[in-house]
């Protein structure tokens, strides 16, 4: 590795010290449906986005609030104390799409129709308040 992308790379790995994020990959879910989770709870309060996740009848809902919970918890295991109510709130969610499994099924007249099965990929930052305003 040369001097300059180890130097970038040690900078990389300080910035992440001090951010507060949760990844979850390859979820058999489409992008688009799992955005719309995503922009249900962005920007919100993390535990009234916890609340509202649990109260969502969408299935992607069951894995961003997972994922919520691990962010959480990352930040809790960083600062050595517990997180109240009203502290931290959702900086920053975005969804990316992974791979997609192509399929093929039967159609009439000897054809084939093709069936993508979609994949994505979440990512979610925590921050807190006092962070925010400065």
């Amino acid at each position: 590795m040369g001097a300059r992308k180890r130097i970038t790379a040690e900078q990389n790995k300080e910035a992440k010290k001090e951010q507060y994020f949760a990844r979850l990959c390859d979820v058999p879910t489409s992008p688009r449906k799992m955005r719309l989770v995503a922009d249900m709870i962005r920007g919100m309060e993390a535990f009234r986005a916890l609340g509202v996740l649990k109260y969502s009848n969408k299935d992607a809902a069951a894995k961003v609030e997972k994922l919520l919970r691990s962010a959480i918890s990352n930040w809790e295991e960083k600062n050595e104390r517990k997180a109240e109510n009203g502290e931290l709130f959702i900086k920053l969610i975005y969804v990316d799409s992974a791979k997609t499994l192509r399929r093929m099924r039967p159609a009439p007249r000897g054809r084939g129709y093709r069936i993508r099965k979609r994949s994505n990929h979440v990512t979610l930052f925590v921050d807190t308040k006092t962070e925010k305003q400065n």
